[in-house]
């Protein structure tokens, strides 16, 4: 691709696939196992960042300790418990995602995904998008030295397409994304369907939120230059 065209660097959970939930609930499952109880909002809040950020978290709200050791049997739980809540309850994708996919590839607009999560979670959601990781670029947290709100993620994604970051979108639900977005000097594009407000959104970046991926099609001349 020439590197002076627009790339969209998507996030996954709540952006493209309907899932933010089934993690959360994932998450208290594990954290509950390990003796760490934590309402399921403030679990909400923090997903999308890094591990080593939600151990920082888990430090200051509970006191308790999170060695690396107990870090890896919550990463293992977590994974356990997700790949059957995704199977329970079907997760499927967000309302206009595989259009909107669709869309960018019919327009020979590149693309590619970017998650906090690991692939052994990562793969349920891009079987239910019907993305095929060896056709499509996916970075995964496996894949980088930092997770959001880092910018490694789009970075690397941003070379697997081979395009200039600072010519990116970098579509995301959190506020871990619009800071990753700013940090990696790319454009940050909210969506509401994850559980974040529009103010919270732009006052971390975005600078345009759309309500989920059927919206953001729906008005995508908003954010693609005309050829």
């Amino acid at each position: 691709m020439s590197r002076n065209e627009t790339a969209f660097l998507f996030d996954l959970d709540g952006t493209l696939v309907d899932s933010v939930y089934q993690h959360v609930l994932a998450w208290k499952e594990s954290l509950g196992d390990e003796g760490v109880h934590l309402s399921v909002w403030r679990i909400h809040r923090r997903i999308g960042m890094s591990g080593g950020l939600f151990a920082n978290m888990l430090l200051r709200e509970t006191g308790i300790e999170i060695t690396e050791d107990r870090l890896e049997r919550l990463f293992r739980g977590h994974a356990a418990a997700y790949a059957r809540l995704a199977a329970n309850e079907a997760v499927r994708p967000l309302p206009g995602a595989r259009e909107l996919l669709g869309y960018l590839t019919d327009s020979g607009i590149p693309w590619a995904i970017a998650t906090s999560g690991r692939m052994e979670t990562a793969a349920h959601n891009l079987a239910a998008l019907g993305v095929d990781p060896g056709k499509v670029p996916v970075v995964t947290r496996d894949q980088v030295r930092h997770a959001k709100p880092d910018p490694d993620l789009f970075i690397t994604a941003a070379k697997r397409l081979d395009c200039d970051i600072g010519k990116a979108l970098v579509i995301g639900d959190s506020i871990w994304d619009m800071l990753a977005a700013q940090r990696a000097r790319a454009l940050g594009v909210g969506m509401l369907c994850g559980g974040y407000g529009q103010h919270e959104l732009e006052q971390a970046g975005a600078f345009r939120v759309y309500e989920d991926p059927a919206d953001l099609l729906k008005r995508i001349d908003e954010i693609v230059a005309r050829s």
